[in-house]
């Protein structure tokens, strides 16, 4: 992987802030987008500014033939079976929604996930307990804070309707077994969701494999633009699942009785679309795709094993388990003692324009169970650096030193 020739795609990069380039190791919320990226949503304003799949004019002929090329190109990237499986949402939380909410659970099914949710599938969970009775229940971590698989194996039965979890951890990085936890979910004949927004951006999910019935990632961790995401469902699953919004372009015909929805993927596309964002998803698509999820997750463990190595000997370090940085791909969550999360961040970026998460990352759940309030979470990417790492681990030296002589 030429690192070199990726981060000269992203001129952000070597524009300085306060005399410094910055160092952006803020990843897991948000990537940067590289120049074709950029190109392809301002291509899409000056050249083709209209509607897709409503008007018969050549603009907007031309928009719906750059749609259905953005959606062939993201089912190419996860693998999906056949196009009619991906559909365009405002991003992965109402990806999650659309399913959660339209699956049709019922008073007294049961729902399990993991203890490290992010709120876009904990708090509707939450939600439809409390409006409908769902059993909600989630499989407490191993020891070291990766999913323990035999426990939720006797968490399973016949009274689980519906598996839904994160596949990839935005606290600590940890991965789920996916395809077993797929197969052990279908023995009972329950469904599974799972969010890939920490999974797919480095380098695609081949959902064939994997097996989930439906699968909710964002545009906007994987080099695409913002106010994109993506659910992808087993057609038979899409066809059974109740839009979360209906209106235009949703319906092929209405009365003053009854509407018909049109087939996946449009019954979920209600209303004028982000026909930017979707053109530029399937430019990211293809631009990660090129790169090779192998070369991707090699480039971030490595970065993050040196990230991790480096600032474990600070006296007052605590690095969020697992311990062993492989496990936790391309995630680095610690806190110093004596400083809050934000604290860290704020002189990280203050000292160096290094810039970083801090707080509870949409999962107050977790750090709540545990009493800890929040973390500073370095994540890598494709055009991250050793250097930029080395930086870091002297600039957290640096404090580290100032925290010993508070």
């Amino acid at each position: 992987m030429d690192i070199e020739a990726i981060r000269n795609k992203f001129p952000i990069l070597k524009r300085e802030i306060d005399g410094k380039c910055i160092i952006y190791f803020d990843n897991a919320c948000q990537t940067l987008r590289p120049r074709e990226v950029v190109e392809a949503v301002s291509w899409y304003h000056e050249e083709i500014p209209a509607c897709a799949g409503r008007s018969i004019h050549k603009l907007a002929s031309k928009v719906s033939i750059e749609i259905d090329r953005a959606r062939e190109r993201i089912a190419k990237f996860v693998n999906a079976r056949q196009v009619e499986e991906i559909s365009f949402t405002r991003n992965c939380t109402e990806a999650i929604n659309t399913v959660l909410f339209g699956i049709g659970l019922q008073k007294g099914d049961k729902v399990i996930a993991t203890d490290r949710e992010h709120n876009s599938v904990h708090v509707p969970l939450l939600k439809l307990r409390d409006l409908i009775g769902i059993r909600y229940e989630y499989v407490p971590s191993a020891d070291d804070e990766t999913f323990d698989l035999e426990q939720f194996k006797e968490m399973m039965n016949n009274e689980v309707r519906l598996v839904s979890m994160c596949h990839t951890s935005n606290v600590n990085g940890t991965t789920l077994p996916a395809r077993e936890i797929c197969e052990i979910a279908h023995d009972y004949d329950a469904r599974v969701l799972l969010d890939g927004a920490q999974y797919v951006p480095y380098g695609g999910a081949d959902l064939e494999k994997i097996g989930s019935d439906f699968y909710a990632f964002s545009s906007h961790k994987m080099c695409g633009p913002s106010g994109i995401g993506v659910l992808h469902g087993r057609i038979d699953m899409l066809e059974k699942l109740r839009p979360l919004t209906y209106g235009g372009h949703g319906v092929s015909g209405s009365t003053r009785e009854k509407a018909d929805l049109l087939p996946p993927p449009e019954r979920f596309e209600a209303g004028l679309q982000n026909y930017a964002g979707m053109i530029g998803a399937g430019v990211a698509a293809d631009y990660i795709r090129a790169i090779g999820r192998d070369e991707i997750i090699s480039h971030v463990i490595d970065l993050n094993r040196a990230a991790s190595e480096g600032i474990a000997d600070l006296a007052s370090v605590d690095i969020i388990r697992p311990h062993n940085a492989t496990l936790r791909g391309s995630i680095l969550s610690f806190n110093l003692k004596g400083y809050s999360s934000h604290d860290i961040a704020m002189i990280l970026d203050h000292l160096e324009n290094i810039m970083i998460r801090s707080g509870m990352h949409c999962v107050h759940s977790w750090f709540n169970d545990r009493k800890i309030d929040g973390s500073a979470r370095a994540s890598f990417y494709i055009y991250n650096t050793r250097s930029e790492v080395e930086k870091f681990i002297e600039t957290l030296a640096k404090i580290d030193r100032d925290a010993g002589r508070r």
